[in-house]
């Protein structure tokens, strides 16, 4: 298989622990965003880095079952994992192992090989305050048509001036970036609209921003276009993975021509914002289209 997109970025457990008990999820928010190509029906492969352990193999076996190549760097501590404390109906609160706070991702020439020949490289949750690594990237991108999710984890960020600079390096005549309010807070302290018209000036061909109940925006070339959250049948389950799902829906976007007008993207945009509704349907972080929902018992889901 030639994948069409590459994605670059994470790939873990999710350990969610919440008042009804502990369940464990194959995720990463690479590994979501390459999963939900290759459900929107795009040749995709995944480099990440991957433990030789039960753990690895359950994420190794998981991407096979979708048809996604993995390019697997490999890792001295074992496969990465996060843990999600959810209860009282608060937000979740992140514990990672030291193993995803030691994420880094080899760059050999399967690697290298892949990121050429695809269409669009997106890159999503990368350490981007490790300089190498943040420097190799940028190199065995040049070139490429690059779609980015910066997606800073508190709980992994080391260094947030560094991380900050490499992701801007990256970032620079992208075309396209996702970003979403948690992450302006986090790394500029700032808000949303403020880091989506810098990413702009930036040379940004199109800017993803999801603002979370607010619904979402895109800006490209003067075009600004507002969709709210998707009104979809059943309750909401987990957020988990709905910016993972619009991101993937938009890169599917950028294949091929993109939209050139205000009508076109509002198309897109609404699109993205039915998958990532559909997606929180479900528990965990598998991107669901709108007609997951269909026959479906709506009060059973996610029980």
């Amino acid at each position: 298989m030639t994948a069409r997109v590459v994605v670059v970025g994470d790939a873990l457990i999710d350990e969610l622990r919440d008042d009804t008990g502990v369940r464990e999820f194959v995720g990463g928010a690479a590994l979501n965003v390459a999963v939900g190509l290759a459900r929107l029906g795009v040749p995709t492969a995944l480099i990440a880095m991957v433990g030789d352990d039960e753990p690895g193999e359950r994420i190794r076996s998981y991407l096979a079952d979708f048809d996604v190549e993995l390019l697997a760097s490999p890792s001295p501590r074992g496969s990465s994992r996060a843990v999600s404390v959810r209860s009282g109906g608060g937000e979740p609160q992140y514990e990672f192992n030291a193993a995803a706070q030691g994420r880094s991702i080899r760059f050999g020439e399967r690697e290298r090989d892949a990121i050429a020949a695809a269409d669009i490289v997106a890159v999503s949750c990368f350490p981007f305050d490790n300089v190498a690594q943040a420097l190799e990237l940028t190199r065995v991108c040049a070139g490429t048509q690059l779609a980015i999710d910066p997606n800073p984890r508190e709980g992994m960020l080391h260094d947030r001036a560094e991380f900050v600079r490499g992701f801007e390096a990256l970032a620079a005549g992208a075309a396209l970036v996702k970003v979403g309010d948690d992450d302006a807070t986090l790394l500029y302290g700032e808000p949303l609209d403020a880091m989506r018209a810098d990413l702009i000036d930036r040379g940004v061909g199109v800017v993803l921003a999801t603002e979370g109940a607010q619904g979402a925006t895109v800006e490209t070339d003067g075009i600004v276009v507002t969709r709210p959250v998707s009104a979809l049948p059943g309750r909401i389950i987990d957020t988990m993975g709905a910016g993972d799902a619009a991101f993937a829906a938009v890169v599917t976007t950028m294949l091929g021509t993109p939209p050139h007008d205000a009508d076109g993207w509002t198309s897109a945009l609404q699109r993205a914002m039915d998958i990532a509704a559909a997606t929180c349907r479900f528990e965990g972080a598998l991107l669901r289209l709108p007609s997951a929902l269909e026959g479906q018992d709506l009060d059973r889901i996610g029980t």
